[in-house]
């Protein structure tokens, strides 16, 4: 075990979800892929934004210094894990007329994994709980895994539309996003499948980090605070993707069961 790597990706993790804390807060609403876009009705209550914001920010102080981790990653993934299940998958079939396609599945996917990385970091501390809460652990070590094989589909199916976002510098674009979708396809179906699950999702954490300082913080400043936020959103998303293939890797012991090796192994 290499308790350095999950140590780093936990911290990661915690500042991503601290800043998505800062960012609704600013914003006085929640970052675009954090619930559907129809959301009016809460946005209208800021009482209710600025203490789920304020919740955030909490939470990912605690994540990042340490403090109560399990319970607030527990916590945490299950608010996230009810919103994908309570409030995208209705908002996808009932209200949304795109639901066939793909791409629109995207923000659910991204809440989905944010859910499973807190089940991840849930697991990497001792304590046990009972009941409910122990069966939404082994979720992480799935949920997330499966979320980074459909960003890969997605990096496949709209490759041309999302050359753009690729750096200017950077020639072939639409190259680099089939290269990088297969290296998100393979990662996934490798941590799936238990297959050199250290090495798999330290690759992912990897490649994430440089997608981070190579492509999002550049963007993210070009952006500004005055831009409305979605590339500093969609930065410290990938930082948190990035920590959570950290944990991951941090946990895997060789080819062991990963669900196995990530329950209660002790303080990263």
């Amino acid at each position: 075990m290499d308790p350095a790597i999950a140590r780093i990706g936990r911290i990661f993790y915690g500042i991503a979800i601290a800043a998505f804390g800062l960012l609704t807060i600013y914003y006085r609403d929640f970052p675009y892929f954090l619930i559907p876009p129809k959301h009016g009705w809460i946005s209208d209550h800021v009482i209710v934004v600025y203490l789920s914001g304020a919740l955030l920010l909490l939470a990912g102080v605690c994540i990042v210094s340490g403090k109560k981790v399990l319970q607030v990653s527990l916590l945490l993934g299950t608010v996230l894990l009810s919103i994908f299940c309570f409030y995208f998958i209705p908002y996808e079939l009932l209200v949304s007329t795109n639901y066939l396609h793909f791409g629109a599945w995207e923000n659910a996917a991204k809440t989905l994994a944010l859910a499973g990385g807190a089940f991840v970091i849930a697991a990497r501390y001792p304590g046990a709980p009972a009941g409910f809460w122990k069966t939404l652990i082994p979720l992480g070590a799935i949920c997330f895994p499966l979320t980074i094989i459909s960003f890969s589909i997605d990096h496949f199916l709209y490759a041309e539309q999302a050359a753009g976002y690729v750096p200017s510098w950077i020639p072939n674009p639409v190259f680099w996003l089939y290269l990088t979708g297969s290296a998100l396809l393979a990662s996934g179906v490798a941590i799936v499948l238990r297959i050199k699950p250290r090495l798999s999702a330290g690759l992912l954490g990897s490649m994430i980090f440089i997608w981070v300082l190579i492509l999002h913080i550049p963007k993210a400043v070009a952006e500004s605070l005055a831009g409305g936020g979605g590339e500093i959103s969609s930065a410290f998303l990938a930082l948190a993707y990035c920590g959570i293939a950290f944990v991951i890797a941090g946990a895997a012991q060789g080819t062991e069961p990963l669900p196995a090796s990530l329950t209660y192994s002790g303080n990263s």
